[in-house]
């Protein structure tokens, strides 16, 4: 390559990382602080929910149906959806139960079946520090918003790499891994902008990556293909032939990623008598279901009783469904049937919530945290400091032609990540019918 097109080359992607920085460095910032946050729910929840989590273990436990049936005495209008039996001897149970169209947990001391008080889902802090950190809390719309800062965020990683790649110094370490301290203050801020830009770039693909699997439209479209590649979930899965139903274990029941497209089967009803809670209890301690689990309830006469067990490592998950009548297995789903792409996802995410490794998980993403939050922070005031008054403090347009690297690049993003495809055009678009036609504009950006 010249050195014409070496710069040209360079000036574009220098443009295009000042642009999309600026565009998205706020939504980058607040994902990254509610994760940060995040992180730490295990501790905060213990903390803010400790009258409600915690009993002595006095020994024999009451039966749950029990425990259930002093929750109906208490609240007779209440619909029962789920019973949580705890993980520890000293945990309460939990009653899941949907009250005037609200869901709402009632905490029960499981050994001699006194309410300890109840917690409605909307008063749960991180029910929206969730939501936030997934949405924005902005529905469908903050979905892709943040799809899109995500994907986006995989552009300015790329870019930025390339910006930094320190061209014909060799042995530089100062600037390049370490920053210049006793520098001026545009070389300063510029270290301190890319040098923890550098470190964290490794670690914040892997975040983007594996949030990305939980997005509602590339993340969808990733748990599709990798349920129905061609091998669907394995036969060793069901007791008996898969069932032919169009519901997903995700509409019934919040279960992980890798079961969310498991298909529900149906209860054979006979003579319409359920089996007890006792018993579907009885069996996941039987069949050695982590401690965690959850037993979701059947909503119709045909519907089945489903254990999600949600624990801190990834290869403890398991997705069971119980056929309401019988009390038979119908569907064992755990880590083990998983594909290795599977457990590799399942793996990223609970790593991503900082549950796979423990205090040590949470504590190195923390620092991670920290660093996309200084280099975003110290990004905008190099660019305040830059910033010319007539101007955006854009680079100028490069002319010539476009680089074909840079090209092929966005073409690949675009197509691998549709909503980047997406803006792109709209950015051209922008380009062409406004920006370059409007002259105060075109001087704004640099263009």
């Amino acid at each position: 390559m010249s050195k014409t097109q070496s710069g040209t080359l360079y000036a574009t992607i220098w443009r295009w990382h000042f642009y999309a920085g600026l565009l998205i460095a706020p939504f980058i910032f607040l994902l990254t602080l509610s994760g940060a946050f995040y992180l730490f729910k295990p501790q905060i929840e213990n903390y803010m929910y400790d009258q409600f989590y915690q009993v002595e273990d006095t020994g024999d436990r009451i039966p749950p149906s029990e425990q259930i049936d002093t929750v109906l005495d208490r609240y007779p209008d209440a619909t029962v959806t789920g019973y949580r039996p705890g993980e520890e001897s000293t945990r309460s149970a939990e009653v899941q139960v949907m009250r005037d169209h609200e869901a709402t947990t009632v905490f029960v001391n499981p050994y001699n079946g006194d309410i300890i008080g109840e917690l409605p889902q909307s008063d749960r802090l991180f029910e929206y520090v969730s939501s936030f950190h997934s949405e924005f809390m902005l529905g469908t719309f903050g979905d892709r918003l943040v799809e899109l800062t995500a994907c986006w965020t995989l552009v300015l990683i790329l870019t930025g790499l390339y910006l930094w790649y320190p061209r014909g110094q060799k042995n530089k370490i100062f600037g390049v891994l370490i920053p210049r301290l006793k520098k001026n203050k545009n070389i300063l801020m510029r270290d301190l902008h890319v040098v923890p830009g550098v470190w964290v770039s490794a670690g914040l693909t892997f975040l983007i990556i594996t949030g990305l699997l939980w997005t509602g439209f590339w993340g969808a479209n990733v748990q599709s293909i990798a349920t129905n590649s061609g091998t669907g979930y394995p036969p060793s899965v069901w007791v008996g032939n898969a069932p032919s139903t169009t519901v997903q274990t995700k509409d019934i029941a919040d279960v992980r990623w890798a079961a969310q497209n498991l298909p529900v089967p149906t209860s054979d009803i006979q003579g319409y008598i359920p089996v007890s809670i006792d018993d579907i209890v009885e069996t996941a301690n039987d069949i050695g279901v982590h401690p965690t689990y959850e037993v979701i309830l059947p909503t119709s006469t045909d519907g089945v009783y489903t254990l999600s067990a949600f624990p801190p490592k990834a290869k403890d998950e398991a997705t069971i469904h119980i056929d309401q009548y019988t009390g038979a297995i119908l569907a064992d789903y755990r880590y083990d049937h998983y594909e290795p792409i599977g457990k590799l996802m399942a793996w990223g995410i609970t790593v991503h919530k900082g549950l796979e490794y423990g205090l040590a998980n949470q504590i190195v993403l923390f620092i991670l945290c920290l660093g996309v939050i200084a280099a975003i922070i110290f990004g905008i005031v190099l660019w305040w400091n830059r910033k010319p008054d007539h101007h955006i403090g854009a680079p100028k347009i490069p002319q010539g032609k476009t680089a074909k690297g840079f090209i092929v690049l966005m073409l690949i993003m675009g197509i691998v990540f549709p909503l980047v495809g997406l803006s792109l055009i709209i950015i051209f678009l922008l380009d062409w019918f406004v920006i370059r036609k409007v002259t105060k504009i075109k001087t704004f950006f640099n263009s």
